[in-house]
């Protein structure tokens, strides 16, 4: 039998997936270096409030607020020894949205990057990362998300390891890396490698793509890179709304609702299947994106041309296909925001 994420895209052209995380708790009283997972079990009425403004404003899927759900990442505030307890607690608000939503909504369960490095390049062996997503796996399945969502992964060996888990687990699984440094991930993939590399996994996402990275335009780029290099499976596109910008004390994002439903039409232009947010991206957004994929008729596949004119430049002048550009040195990232 197939999953019910499979099953809603063979029916759809599209789906709209979720907005950020991070900027929407933040908005609810979340404070700078707490951990959003704890919310899971402390505050599951702002859990709820965070998936259902998704669900209102339209999305067909939702990732649940697990990104930092790994035992690496909650040793950051002594919760070690809860990853099973805070990852199924936010699963199961999100099956209940769902299931009181009057239409399929796709529960996604969010596993981040556990922040250590991979080795030979640092500690994290391949064995330890799998063991520490499996647990995140087993807690996302026991509270009922439809499937798993990898994100924000930049390093080949991670990405392996998630999807070994997700195999352990029994669950259909989406993964997406990302690319903000000269069009390549931390690690230096570019959307062609990541193409090879999703091609050779021997249990296969059901979609793949691009989240996170530096803006609109240069997600769009690396999904045009992904076409480019014959992908096959679904592509996901989960952009920023536009760029970060530090003021009065807060990191604000300058992507309005009109930027971001042009650059979901742009995706889905492009190729791409499940578009939505990441960080900055409010439900206002998600409204506006919504609207724009039901109301403007599919177009030809933009130009990077018209992806640079509609949204803005791109930060580099390579996509890093091309041989160009730094390969990027690692570093640690913070959660989803």
């Amino acid at each position: 039998m197939t999953d019910a994420l499979t099953r809603l895209l063979q029916t759809r052209d599209w789906l709209l997936a979720d907005g950020a995380t991070g900027t929407n708790l933040f908005n609810m009283g979340l404070a700078s270096g707490d951990a959003p997972e704890l919310w899971n079990a402390d505050h599951p009425d702002r859990i709820a409030a965070l998936y259902e403004g998704a669900v209102h404003a339209g999305s067909d899927l939702f990732l649940t607020n697990t990104f930092g759900g790994t035992a690496s990442r909650l040793k950051l505030h002594d919760a070690q020894n809860r990853v099973f307890e805070l990852n199924k607690a936010g699963a199961e608000i999100g099956r209940d949205v769902a299931d009181r939503a009057g239409r399929t909504v796709i529960v996604a369960g969010s596993m981040g990057p556990t922040g250590e490095i991979m080795e030979p390049m640092g500690p994290l062996s391949y064995d330890r990362a799998v063991e520490m997503f499996h647990e995140q796996a087993e807690g996302l399945k026991a509270g009922g998300a439809d499937v798993l969502w990898v994100e924000t992964i930049s390093a080949p060996e991670e990405y392996k390891a998630a999807a070994r888990a997700a195999e352990l687990a029994g669950m259909p699984w989406c993964g997406t890396m990302s690319f903000d440094t000269a069009g390549r991930t931390m690690m230096g993939l570019t959307s062609a490698d990541m193409v090879k590399l999703v091609n050779r996994l021997p249990y296969a996402p059901v979609a793949f793509g691009a989240n996170c990275g530096v803006g609109a335009s240069d997600l769009l780029r690396t999904v045009a890179g992904f076409v480019e290099a014959g992908a096959a499976l679904p592509i996901i596109a989960k952009g920023n709304a536009g760029i970060p910008k530090y003021h009065e004390g807060h990191i604000h994002y300058d992507g309005t609702p009109d930027l971001m439903a042009d650059y979901a039409v742009l995706a889905r232009d492009l190729g791409a299947r499940i578009i939505g947010g990441c960080c900055g991206t409010t439900p206002a957004h998600l409204e506006r994106m919504r609207e724009a994929l039901e109301e403007r008729p599919k177009g030809p596949p933009p130009t990077l041309e018209r992806i640079a004119a509609a949204l803005g430049g791109f930060s580099s002048a390579s996509d890093g296909t091309d041989g160009a550009g730094p390969a990027a040195r690692p570093r640690r990232r913070g959660a989803r925001s």
